[in-house]
């Protein structure tokens, strides 16, 4: 599950990005960033359907999709759907992972560390885009949809498991943005070949959520672990 955490950083890193954007500049995407930042900046919760694809040495491995739900600050929850039901979330104490078939639920404490690196960074409105990206540029191609802005991050730290470094040799994410200033697309490459993409459609801003979605107890019967996530759970690696 350490690699799972991994992938919550990276969009952890992004999504920062959307809420603090518009302190940036840059001639190039400001109005860009901008009209993210007022999208994004001011939303208390948010609601997604999501879609992510896995590929090793640039073969598609498997894809899983569902809805995911945030609230500010410090909460969120992810739904998956299929091809399995499992379920990711963030309670403000504790880190939960649910898997159904394997009757587990996983917990890690939240602050675990005080870096500021951590998968809740995206939801804390005092971070600041400068903590995070020491540059963010246009990128000429490779958008999928017409109309869209493909952005590069350069990330400023890296956590101890680091995300491979792109060609320039510096660890960065990839983003889409939608002509209306939506969050399309999120690519990360990690190492050992591996590259995560996430699709994102339906976005709902201020939708009105029951706390209890970012909430989790276990079912009975089910074992709960403490400590370290496993490398791998269910079909998730």
């Amino acid at each position: 599950m350490r690699a799972f955490l991994r992938l919550w950083l990276a969009v952890s890193f992004l999504l920062a990005a959307i809420a603090t954007a518009a302190n940036s500049g840059g001639a190039d995407h400001s109005s860009t960033v901008q009209l993210m930042e007022a999208r994004y900046g001011t939303a208390r919760t948010l609601q997604v359907s999501f879609l992510e694809r896995y590929m090793q040495n640039g073969k598609f491995v498997r894809a899983e999709a569902g809805e995911a739900y945030f609230l500010r600050p410090g909460k969120m929850r992810w739904d998956y759907q299929s091809p399995e039901k499992n379920i990711f979330v963030v309670d403000g104490t504790y880190t939960w992972f649910y898997s159904p078939a394997d009757r587990t639920a996983t917990r890690v404490p939240t602050k675990l560390s005080d870096d500021w690196r951590t998968p809740l960074a995206f939801l804390t409105s005092h971070i600041k885009l400068s903590k995070l990206c020491a540059k963010i540029e246009q990128q000429n191609e490779g958008a999928a949809e017409l109309g869209d802005v493909l952005f590069r991050c350069e990330l400023r730290g890296a956590p101890d498991d680091k995300l491979k470094a792109d060609a320039q040799g510096k660890e960065s994410v990839l983003f889409e943005v939608s002509a209306e200033g939506d969050l399309r697309r999120l690519m990360v490459h990690q190492e050992a070949g591996i590259d995560m993409e996430f699709s994102f459609t339906g976005w709902k801003w201020n939708p009105v959520l029951d706390k209890s979605l970012f909430q989790f107890t276990p079912p009975r019967g089910v074992a709960i672990v403490d400590g370290l996530l496993p490398e791998s759970t269910g079909v998730r690696q």
